[in-house]
């Protein structure tokens, strides 16, 4: 079941994010960027989202609407948990909500250093936009195109 996260969660869904993201800490020699987010404020602003299996939370969305469009601004499942699917049901969600709301795309990034995630949304459709440096990161733009709903 995926619902948006309630105040009382932020800590784990903060906590999803930072097992999910921890390997990356070497490789990029920081923190990535969603560990540095405000859970807190995501879910005041009902743009986080949950993954629940059997009344754990095993994956979250922050999914955020924008001037530039509707943007996956974040996506993590906890490791024991990856390589079951959690994650491709949670990109069909984000997509599906832009669709429903109307966007006829989607659009999310990436850093540079992560080449298999670069490689996994090139599998499900998305493009590569652009590459640029803000707040600190090289990142990876991605677009995907959507099928208006029906």
């Amino acid at each position: 079941m995926i619902r948006l996260a309630l105040p009382h969660e932020a800590a784990v869904v903060r906590d999803v994010v930072h097992a999910a993201y921890a390997h990356y800490i070497d490789r990029i020699g920081k923190p990535p960027g969603p560990m540095q987010d405000d859970y807190a404020r995501r879910i005041a602003d009902q743009q986080a989202w949950v993954l629940e299996d059997a009344g754990d939370i095993v994956g979250i969305l922050v999914l955020e609407a924008t001037a530039g469009g509707f943007l996956l601004d974040n996506i993590a499942v906890v490791p024991q948990c990856q390589g079951k699917g959690y994650g491709r049901v949670l990109m069909q969600f984000a997509e599906a909500e832009a669709s429903r709301l109307g966007y006829r795309d989607i659009h999310l990034y990436t850093h540079v250093m992560m080449t298999e995630n670069i490689a996994l949304y090139r599998r499900v459709g998305y493009i590569e936009t652009r590459r640029i440096s803000e707040k600190g990161f090289d990142r990876v733009y991605m677009t995907k195109g959507l099928q208006p709903e029906e």
